[in-house]
């Protein structure tokens, strides 16, 4: 049996990073590309590097993501529970609507919701603790 895929196939595009630190409280990182098994491990790194100085709040853009796997996805619940370790509150921005539908089926948004121990709301988050997330 053949099967062939027709269309866009995943990692066809190379995931791109880009790290602002002009905010020592809330370095922001901007993903774009395909966050999938063979090119997530530079943001993994990326962000152990972050989370290692403790800052408040660390940022993750997905303004120009295209495509996730489950292998992306556990990065961001990384990127949560490293940071949930550290004191430091993981803040989503311009999450495309896919990935917020992903986030959503999966219960991964109601994670990234919960406060940091001892830290009612994290810096960058509103009050009632979810996430930011804009398309």
């Amino acid at each position: 049996m053949n099967v062939v895929l027709h269309g866009r196939t995943p990692e066809t595009t190379p995931l791109s990073l880009t790290v602002d630190r002009s905010n020592p409280a809330a370095p922001l990182v901007r993903v774009g590309g395909d966050l999938a098994y063979t090119t997530a491990g530079p943001l993994r790194k990326e962000i152990d590097r972050l989370l290692a100085g403790a800052p408040p709040a660390v940022v993750l853009d997905f303004a120009d993501l295209l495509f996730i796997d489950s292998t992306g996805l556990a990065v961001i619940v990384h990127a949560w529970r490293q940071g949930q370790e550290a004191g430091t509150a993981l803040e989503l921005r311009t999450v495309p609507r896919f990935l917020g539908t992903i986030l959503d089926m999966t219960g991964v948004t109601g994670l990234l919701s919960r406060p940091s121990p001892g830290r009612p709301s994290a810096p960058g988050q509103p009050e009632n603790g979810r996430p930011t997330a804009t398309a």
